[in-house]
């Protein structure tokens, strides 16, 4: 056969590929995880079988109740595998950066615009609440490196909000977790119109393109967020 010719997979195979590297990836952080979906699985087709097969007819139970509890598995070991994911991480250079990766559409991130030779770094995202600046490292340390930060954008930007976010193994009132880092930016209020960001970007453009060449992170940035968000598409 000629080698232009591709084989087809089978229909499924990916997504059953990428589950495993997902299930994989998530029991060397929660070895117990396969239980307490087969937990899941047996308790929720037990009760939703149980009660088709009671209130319709024995078959309506099976039906019903297998596709329940797949679901419900699902849904638990999705939970599990994102807490996997973000454990992976935290406490890596550019932790925030990898978490940031879940924003999509009308999102803007940019990793490390500013970052400095103790490995404190600031990243920023643009989007309808404005400029969020977000700081990682040593909290005193990088609260300053967010000061400086905030007055260049603030240059720039002029009356466009700007928020600044300190992330951080501890969870307090100033310092946000990296499990959370995410919510906690879509829940910022929507202060300009999607026209507006697309300006809004064109003007940071000249800021960046007066900084100096920054200094690089020792050790590779953490991809595990983005490895797990592609092995979890194929649930």
């Amino acid at each position: 056969m000629a080698k232009s010719k591709r084989e087809k997979k089978p229909k499924g195979e990916g997504g059953i590929r990428r589950l495993r590297a997902a299930y994989k990836m998530t029991r060397e952080h929660d070895p117990k995880v396969g239980w307490v979906c087969l937990a899941w699985f047996l308790l929720v087709a037990l009760v939703v079988g149980g009660l088709f097969w009671w209130l319709l007819h024995p078959i309506a139970g099976v039906v019903t109740g297998i596709p329940a509890g797949l679901l419900a598995a699902l849904v638990v070991f999705g939970r599990r595998a994102e807490r996997s994911a973000y454990a992976r991480i935290e406490g890596q250079p550019g932790a925030a950066a990898a978490a940031l990766g879940v924003l999509k559409r009308g999102w803007k991130v940019q990793p490390a615009v500013a970052v400095t030779k103790n490995q404190d770094i600031v990243h920023r995202v643009v989007g309808r609440p404005g400029v969020i600046l977000v700081g990682e490292g040593n909290p005193q340390r990088v609260r300053n490196l967010l000061s400086v930060e905030k007055k260049k954008h603030a240059r720039v930007v002029r009356d466009t909000p700007i928020y600044d976010v300190v992330v951080g193994e501890g969870e307090s009132e100033d310092v946000i977790p990296v499990k959370r880092l995410a919510k906690h930016v879509m829940k910022l209020p929507r202060n300009i119109e999607p026209g507006e960001v697309t300006d809004l970007l064109q003007r940071l453009k000249a800021l960046d393109a007066m900084r100096p060449q920054m200094p690089i992170p020792k050790g590779p940035m953490p991809t595990s967020m983005r490895q797990a968000r592609q092995s979890m598409r194929g649930r």
